[in-house]
């Protein structure tokens, strides 16, 4: 067993349910199409990392998913607030034994393989790795050790995610990866090129 562990957050992909900032722009409907394409491409991107692979489900674990069972143990969230819920799954995730330790969510289309695996290298010679989003969140967060810090008095969701989170870490030897755009809004994808087939209809609007 490789000591490096990979917790990929994800939402039970249901009408309604998921990419709702999206959805007020595109509709349900769209939205759903354009998060399971995002979770196809989580799959790809991660399937065939040399690292243990955990899946955690927001609602309930699903069986014979997309998230194949001989690749990806699969978790349940537990906690109140986003915080919480990465906190657990790290605390557990050390508590088994695994020595750095990166969590990602499900709904980023410029992640790659090459990403995480430079990623968990820099882990190798760092406290924490981050990887800063252009909305002022992150969408890597790792680390070596269990920080509750980090998990503790943020406003999740908001532009002030990653400003809190490096204050948190001013003792520790950080790594900040290239910033990135996650997929939460339509002005996030309305230019690229392969989400154009999802948006169509609000092209017509």
């Amino acid at each position: 067993m490789t000591k490096d562990l990979l917790l990929i957050f994800t939402r039970n992909p249901e009408l309604g349910k998921c990419k709702t900032r999206l959805a007020a722009t595109v509709g349900d409907e769209a939205a759903l199409e354009i998060y399971k394409f995002l979770l196809n491409h989580t799959v790809k991107i991660t399937e065939n990392l040399e690292v243990n692979k955990q899946v955690h489900y927001s609602v309930k674990i699903r069986e014979n998913d997309l998230w194949s069972e001989t690749t990806y143990d699969k978790k349940q969230q537990r906690g109140e607030d986003l915080g919480e819920r990465m906190m657990h799954a790290f605390q557990q995730g050390f508590s088994e034994g695994f020595e750095r330790i990166i969590i990602i969510g499900s709904d980023l289309y410029d992640l790659t393989q090459e990403d995480l695996e430079k990623a968990f290298q820099q882990l190798q010679d760092h406290d924490v790795v981050i990887g800063p989003a252009e909305d002022g969140g992150y969408y890597i967060l790792g680390m070596k050790h269990l920080q509750p810090a980090l998990f503790q008095d943020k406003n999740w969701g908001t532009s002030t995610v990653l400003k809190d989170t490096l204050a948190n870490l001013d003792k520790e030897k950080v790594h900040l990866l290239p910033e990135m755009n996650d997929v939460d809004y339509y002005e996030d994808i309305k230019d690229i090129e392969v989400f154009q087939p999802f948006l169509k209809h609000v092209k017509q609007l």
